[in-house]
């Protein structure tokens, strides 16, 4: 069985009781025929026909994501050191995975929002961007840039629907899923990181060095 169509599912056996209640009466195994993917799932989440619900969210412990070039590159085509202030800016979002990335301002978000707030008071968002300068200073023959890592963090929990008639045979299906996103500087004791990194010039960048505007200068690109 795919992931894909690796989902839990829920039927009314009494329909009154559960109309009454508003919750499974009973779980009734289903023909693969009558299973959706979890993308049409995700989907009917997304646009509200499936009145979603992201039950039992579970924040894990925050972690340093890995790091990423988020400045243009400087060359260093002279014969002594250089610096140079850059400026950089990053956004990192969110996925999850039984869907790619979360939207922001899409209905996904939303629901995963509300559940984290009612559950934990915590604001979560699920995009997050930063801008700053730093100087970058590369030696001759080099090249230069600024890299950055985010403090990312989980959260687990169960997408529910709720449809007003059957849908694939069922009022309910429930979708496990694991949320990946930045979290706010310093959660759980982890810091975003910031670093100058270098490295030496390949043969063609070698090349701009020794041709054009660029020979004996020190350039970005």
């Amino acid at each position: 069985m795919t992931r894909n169509r690796a989902l839990r599912y829920g039927g009314r056996t009494l329909a009154l009781a559960t109309t009454a209640i508003g919750m499974i009466a009973s779980a009734v195994p289903a023909v693969a025929e009558e299973q959706p993917t979890t993308e049409q799932i995700m989907a009917d989440c997304a646009s509200g026909e499936g009145k979603c619900t992201f039950n039992a969210p579970e924040i894990g412990q925050a972690y340093l994501g890995e790091p990423r070039q988020v400045s243009e590159l400087l060359y260093n085509c002279t014969s002594s050191p250089a610096s140079q202030s850059m400026a950089w800016a990053d956004t990192v979002g969110s996925s999850h995975s039984v869907g790619g990335s979360v939207t922001v301002g899409g209905g996904i978000e939303g629901i995963i929002t509300a559940s984290v707030t009612a559950t934990y008071n915590y604001t979560w968002q699920s995009s997050r961007t930063e801008t700053s300068t730093f100087t970058v200073s590369v030696q001759p023959g080099e090249v230069g840039w600024i890299s950055r890592s985010q403090v990312m963090q989980q959260i687990s929990g169960t997408w529910q629907t709720h449809y007003d008639d059957p849908k694939w045979g069922h009022y309910y299906w429930f979708v496990p899923d694991v949320v990946t996103g930045p979290a706010a500087n310093g959660t759980d004791g982890k810091h975003n990181a910031v670093v100058v990194k270098s490295r030496k010039m390949t043969a063609d960048e070698k090349k701009l060095c020794s041709t054009g505007a660029t020979r004996g200068e020190v350039f970005t690109r």
